[in-house]
């Protein structure tokens, strides 16, 4: 056993219990196996920067990786409301389009759909949003348009797709 693996271990197990306990305190017993899992795997990554004694700097990420925890499921339910407040609008029309749009955007991949937001949504050139994605610039046109053509296969085979020229209208719309 190498001597980082050793001093790792030993902080492993002299502060595991009392991070959980931490994270138990705050969040609950469901997310604590994870948030602690993944403290300690940001602990290992960066085990030159822990310093003596660890307990307050793995405290400290534990309280950043519930932080994040929380926001990416603030960022999940206000999609998620977002998408119904959408089905849930009394004019039939604009109900029944974007319930096309809807459903074919969750017919598509959670990266097909990331890629046409950030196009369409976000205004980003495929430069930017390929930074976004960690892909290269040509990388990214191609799985745009792959997305894109995912999206119009969606929309004409949806039920509450309108009509062909409709369906062309909202594709050049994402584009």
């Amino acid at each position: 056993m190498t001597d980082d693996s050793h001093r790792f271990t030993t902080m492993y197990d002299e502060c595991r219990q009392r991070v959980w306990a931490y994270v138990v305190s705050q969040a609950g017993r469901q997310v604590a196996d994870e948030v602690v899992s993944e403290t300690f795997a940001i602990a290992w990554r960066r085990f030159d920067d822990v310093p003596d004694p660890a307990l307050p700097w793995l405290l400290g990420v534990a309280r950043n990786v519930l932080r994040d925890n929380i926001r990416a499921e603030i960022r999940r339910e206000s999609l998620a409301a977002e998408l119904r407040a959408w089905t849930e609008e009394d004019h039939a029309e604009w109900v029944a389009e974007r319930l096309a749009v809807v459903n074919a955007l969750a017919s598509l991949t959670q990266e097909e759909r990331e890629l046409l937001i950030l196009v369409a949504w976000q205004g980003l050139s495929p430069r930017d949003a390929a930074r976004v994605i960690g892909c290269s610039p040509a990388a990214f046109r191609v799985r745009l348009h792959r997305a894109r053509k995912r999206l119009v296969q969606a929309m004409k085979t949806a039920p509450v797709a309108r009509s062909q020229s409709r369906v062309r209208n909202l594709s050049e719309e994402w584009s």
